[in-house]
């Protein structure tokens, strides 16, 4: 017996033979099926299909000159249904010091699709004031913050260099598909219920990141409709396992594993950080940074501004926050984070100011 997903918002019946407009407005797809209220069920096939449907449509709402490739799954996807539409620049950026796997990734990827592919690699000076520009805009020095979005900034700007004014991303699939391997040891109940939470506090830094350069960060997989869309699949469409191995994503994994490379589709999940490069960061900070300066220094903005420095990297990352922002305060009302004071949500488990773990709960 096939697979099937129960859902009170869609049939398969009820998708046969019809055609969606784009032009439904906010959930329009939803509202114009409303109608279809009794419970229906739809084999794996048509989840699927309706699956590449509504990301074929998304991304045609968000077409942009570029994309941030980085040869994993998502913006894999993305830069696959993009260029069936307009001509494409991706861009790629790596760090020179340390091992860049997200290079040659991207490389099958442009290569497969026929993409004008920009490849940048950085060096530590221009890594440096990447980060400054990026503590700036964001307001944080929470490490893998910094170490992430660093390396979009410099994308970005790449992307501009070129003339580009609008880029596609990749952010959102693995809030709302569980692409993070935190997910696959939660039974369906609580990976449902943590995805929701994760979904109520997800902040994607390449759109303040594009703002700040005058441009504009375009994201398809937040698309309204593809995310009521993919909150009415089952969570063991989205951890799975296939190859003797688990797999966050596996929905859209099964979606496009006949479009794309498989060594694209089957790619275990990269941070940016690993993917550029900047993973090394911590490594340099630890050569930079004297283990006595670190402990005095630690222990001076402990007590001076009650802020606990965690390692080599965040003093780093915290002095130049400090001289740019301020010392963290908190707030009026609501919780403060207990290692540097700024304010958290009610539900969050991770302070996005400094990146501390607040209390037990996924980062």
């Amino acid at each position: 017996m096939k697979d099937k997903l129960k859902s009170n918002m869609l049939c398969s019946e009820s998708f046969e033979g019809k055609t969606l407009s784009l032009g439904g407005g906010e959930n329009g797809i939803w509202k114009k099926y409303s109608i279809f209220q009794e419970q229906c069920s739809m084999s794996l096939d048509k989840i699927l299909s309706v699956l590449r449907y509504l990301l074929d449509l998304s991304v045609r709402r968000n077409l942009a000159e570029g994309i941030l490739l980085s040869g994993g799954l998502d913006t894999s996807i993305i830069a696959s249904i993009a260029s069936k539409y307009t001509s494409l620049k991706a861009f790629t950026v790596a760090f020179k010091e340390a091992p860049a796997p997200d290079i040659g990734y991207a490389s099958i990827v442009a290569r497969n699709l026929g993409l004008k592919h920009f490849v940048y690699y950085f060096g530590e000076r221009e890594l440096y004031e990447s980060i400054h520009q990026t503590i700036d805009i964001l307001k944080t020095f929470d490490p893998m913050e910094v170490r992430n979005s660093a390396a979009i900034y410099i994308a970005l700007r790449r992307a501009r260099e070129e003339g580009v004014s609008t880029v596609l991303t990749g952010d959102g699939a693995d809030e709302i598909f569980a692409g993070y391997s935190f997910f696959f040891n939660l039974d369906k109940i609580r990976l449902k219920l943590e995805l929701e939470r994760i979904q109520e506090a997800m902040f994607f830094s390449s759109i303040p990141l594009a703002r700040n350069l005058s441009m504009e960060a375009r994201l398809p997989y937040l698309d309204p409709d593809l995310r009521s869309f993919a909150a009415e699949i089952p969570p063991e469409y989205k951890v799975r396992e296939e190859r003797g191995a688990i797999w966050g994503k596996w929905i859209l994994r099964k979606a496009y594993e006949e479009t794309l490379p498989e060594e694209i589709v089957w790619r275990i999940k990269t941070p940016i950080e690993f993917g550029t490069g900047t993973t090394i960061l911590p490594e340099l900070f630890n050569r930079k940074i004297s283990d006595e300066e670190f402990e005095k220094k630690k222990k001076e903005y402990l007590e001076r501004d009650r802020v606990t420095i965690q390692n080599k990297e965040q003093l780093f990352y915290y002095e130049i926050y400090r001289n740019i922002i301020g010392v963290p305060r908190p707030p009026k009302e609501g919780r403060a984070c207990p290692y540097c004071n700024s304010a958290i949500g009610e539900r969050a488990t991770y302070c996005r100011t400094c990146g501390a773990s607040i209390q037990e709960g996924i980062k």
